[in-house]
């Protein structure tokens, strides 16, 4: 696979050089956290896809096929759907705020406490994610090219940690684009045609397979529905996507490109549960189905085009890869760091610095996690269950009190882990019974405490 490596090793030396061209545009503080603000359509659909689409939508959605048939595409399309309805409904006021994280809005509208309380929460997030994208890689570089998975992640994150260093979200913003293009031609327009050509056509597809791997419902209502809860909401409030947002120059970008990736994102979940589909019929008898994606890379391409598609996947994984260290590192420097400097805020190396210590703790934790799917479960279950209420609450309810989000925070963050810890990573009950407990403790602890308006009386 001499030819294959040398392809991964030149889109790797690529996505370096474009992050030294990232970092000689990040100028200010405002460049290397979202670019200016100044993204056009393109840019900005291509790194709004891209971001979405990482490890756990590639190698997860290809396993998701494989194992439930066509249903395993709802996935993604939680997270199209997410897009679409963040860009059409949330973008316009969030770009007015001119804000650069999520939590920023709780200290808008409640107070400063709020938003620390909410930023450990929304830096577990982001960790996680993170994790997950560089978990994939390894997972990928490993099997494909017989590498120990130590060796891989280290590698394949290492890149990554580097170019979100040195040039934050300009050089997230080049090399996603780039990434976008070449899942695009790697996924949907070779692999996909490459494995129903393997298997003898769409005909052959359907022969082989039994009739229920070509419901959409197949994988079941509950998980149907319990991907919309934890992937759907989690799109509307997760610090990775909304500091994408905060890159559009206008509302007309973030709402006609953002939609368009959205809808790009549910075209991706069916190509690549397709490709677990053919992979279950070329494959039939896999050990671990995790790595159904490499497998069938590894089985079905030809050399040099293997080392293109590899090239493809690693993009997608990498992109979300890099925002999750972006977002997390961010928080940190704008929400939390700020508060034990006494409220001085963060420069331009300072942001460099943090970020590349967060990568480094991102490579430790994915040396110790082993699924794709559970690190995409934990990240987004903690941060639906602990923040979209009091988020929520935040914008449409004008009762709301600091004490009430941050008991909301506090009970669902913790009912999650409870729950996950009980029930295992894939269960439903931590989404289900974190939002209960979240919506009921803010509720009555906001009923129970001091209005906002009572609150700003007795100030004056």
């Amino acid at each position: 696979m001499a030819l294959d490596l040398f392809v991964v090793l030149i889109y790797a030396a690529g996505m370096l050089v474009l992050g030294y061209y990232g970092m000689r545009r990040a100028k200010t503080h405002e460049d290397y956290l979202v670019a200016g603000r100044n993204l056009g359509p393109s840019l900005y659909m291509g790194t709004m896809a891209a971001t979405v689409l990482g490890g756990a939508s590639t190698v997860g959605t290809v396993r998701l096929g494989y194992v439930h048939g066509i249903s395993g595409f709802w996935l993604c399309a939680a997270l199209g759907a997410g897009i679409i309805a963040l860009n059409l409904f949330l973008a316009k006021p969030l770009l007015k705020l001119k804000i650069f994280t999520v939590t920023q809005v709780l200290e808008k509208r409640y107070n400063p406490m709020a938003r620390q309380a909410s930023a450990v929460i929304m830096l577990a997030y982001a960790l996680m994610i993170g994790v997950t994208s560089i978990l994939a890689i390894g997972t990928v570089l490993q099997v494909l090219f017989g590498l120990p998975f130590w060796i891989s992640v280290l590698l394949g994150g290492g890149v990554v940690v580097v170019y979100s260093t040195i040039g934050g979200m300009w050089s997230l913003t080049l090399t996603d684009i780039v990434q976008f293009v070449i899942k695009t031609v790697g996924l949907m327009f070779i692999l996909l045609p490459i494995c129903l050509y393997r298997v003898g056509g769409w005909d052959q597809l359907v022969a082989k397979l039994p009739a229920s791997s070509f419901s959409f419902t197949e994988i079941g209502w509950d998980t149907i529905i319990t991907y919309f809860m934890i992937y759907f909401f989690g799109i509307l409030i997760g610090q990775d996507i909304w500091q994408r947002v905060f890159t559009a120059r206008d509302e007309k970008v973030a709402k006609y490109a953002g939609t368009f990736a959205g809808f790009y994102c549910i075209l991706y979940g069916l190509a690549c549960a397709l490709i677990g589909m053919a992979a279950h019929v070329l494959l039939p008898d896999l050990d671990n189905v995790n790595n159904a994606f490499a497998a069938i890379v590894k089985a079905s391409l030809p050399d040099g085009i293997r080392g293109l598609v590899i090239a493809a996947a690693l993009a997608a994984m990498m992109s979300t890869a890099s925002a999750g260290l972006l977002a997390a590192s961010t928080v940190l420097t704008e929400d939390l760091l700020p508060r034990l400097r006494g409220g001085k805020q963060s420069s331009l190396n300072i942001n460099r610095l943090f970020t590349m210590l967060t990568g480094i703790a991102v490579l430790g934790i994915a040396l110790v996690v082993n699924d794709v799917i559970s690190a995409l479960t934990l990240a987004y279950n903690l941060l639906v269950g602990g923040m979209l209420i009091p988020l929520m609450g935040a914008i449409f309810w004008k009762r709301a009190t600091t004490s009430g989000a941050i008991a909301s925070m506090t009970s669902g963050f913790v009912t999650a882990l409870v729950f996950m810890f009980k029930d295992g990573l894939d269960a439903n009950t931590p989404i289900y019974y974190s939002l209960a407990v979240a919506l009921v403790s803010f509720v009555v602890v906001s009923l129970l405490s001091r209005s906002p308006q009572a609150e700003t009386a007795r100030a004056i």
